[in-house]
C-alpha cells in the first residue's frame, strides 16, 4: 500500500503564514514604506550582480528558444536578463521604480510597473518568483494568480535559513529579535494543504552585502528598520559589522539556505 504525506490538519497553514506576515510587519515598519525598495535598489543590485545560485539551473530543462515566462517581482532583472538571452520573450513585473531603473534594456523583454496582485499580464508557458513572497500576507490568492498565468510551470524560490542581511542583524542587536519571516518549509506546507505537491530542489549560496560608504550601509538599514532605526545607536553596531575589501564595505552574511518550489499548474 502506497502512503501519502498530509500536512497535520491540527495547522491552517494559510493563518500561520498571514500570523508571520503581520506579525513581522508589526515589528518593523520599514517594508511598508512604498519607497522601502527604492532606497535599496543600488545595493541590493550590486550585491546580488554576482551571487551564485542554483535557481537558473532548477529551470534550465524547461527553458527553450520558443518560450516565454513571468519574472514576478524581477527587483533588479537578475534572472529575467539573463533568462531573456534564452527564451521567446520575458515579462517582468516589479513594484518599485528604483529597482526597475536597475533592469537593463533588452528587445524581448516587457517590464510591467505594478504588484503582482494588481499586474494586467498575459500568461506565459513558465513563470518564476524568487524571494518575493516573504511580505505577502494573503499567499493563497497570490500563488492562485500564478497558476492561472502559467501553462507550463510555476518556479518559487524563498530562504529557508533566517534572513542574513546587515539590516536585520543590526535590528535585532538594537531592538531585540524580532517576528521571523515565513520560509520555505513554510511555503512547503502552504502548497500541500492548498493540493499543489511540488517538486524540491534545495541550494545555497554565499550572501555578502557590498556597500560604497557607510552612509550607503546606514542608508540600508534605516530603509529596513524603518521608525524605529536610531543612527546613534544603530552607526557603531553598522561600522563594527564591515570590512574594507578595496574601494567597497563589505558585509559578510554567511551562507544562506533556500528552497526551490516548481511544479505543473494545476489547471493545466
Amino acid at each position: 500500500m502506497q502512503n501519502t504525506i498530509s500536512p497535520p490538519l491540527s495547522i491552517d497553514w494559510e493563518q500561520q503564514w498571514r500570523s508571520l506576515v503581520g506579525e513581522r510587519a508589526a515589528a518593523a515598519g520599514g517594508h511598508s514604506d512604498p519607497g522601502y525598495w527604492d532606497r535599496r535598489a543600488p545595493t541590493f543590485a550590486r550585491s546580488t550582480q554576482a551571487r551564485s545560485d542554483a535557481f537558473l539551473d532548477v529551470l534550465a530543462p524547461y527553458i527553450s528558444p520558443r518560450k516565454t515566462l513571468i519574472d514576478v517581482g524581477a527587483g533588479s532583472g537578475r534572472h529575467a536578463v539573463p533568462l531573456a538571452e534564452r527564451l521567446e520573450w520575458v515579462t517582468a513585473v516589479e513594484p518599485s521604480e528604483g529597482m526597475r531603473a536597475q533592469i537593463p534594456h533588452r528587445d524581448n523583454m516587457t517590464v510591467v510597473a505594478s504588484t503582482w496582485q494588481d499586474a494586467a499580464v498575459a500568461p506565459a508557458d513558465l513563470l518564476i518568483c524568487s524571494h518575493v513572497l516573504y511580505g505577502v500576507e494573503d499567499p493563497v490568492s497570490f500563488i492562485t494568480k500564478m497558476e492561472t498565468s502559467a501553462r507550463e510551470r510555476i518556479f518559487i524560490m524563498l530562504r529557508e535559513s533566517p534572513m542574513a542581511h546587515l539590516g536585520a542583524l543590526v535590528r535585532d542587536r538594537m531592538l531585540g529579535e524580532g517576528p521571523r519571516l515565513p520560509r520555505f518549509s513554510d511555503l512547503f506546507m502552504l502548497l500541500m494543504q492548498m493540493g499543489i505537491a511540488p517538486e524540491v530542489k534545495f541550494t545555497s549560496y554565499s550572501n555578502p552585502q557590498r556597500y560604497a560608504a557607510i552612509d550607503e550601509a546606514l542608508a540600508d538599514c534605516q530603509a529596513m528598520i524603518g521608525d524605529r532605526w536610531d543612527e546613534e545607536r544603530g552607526r557603531p553596531i553598522v561600522q563594527g559589522l564591515l570590512e574594507r575589501d578595496g574601494d567597497e564595505l563589505v558585509f559578510n552574511g554567511g551562507v544562506t539556505l533556500t528552497g526551490i518550489a516548481h511544479w505543473q499548474p494545476l489547471s493545466r
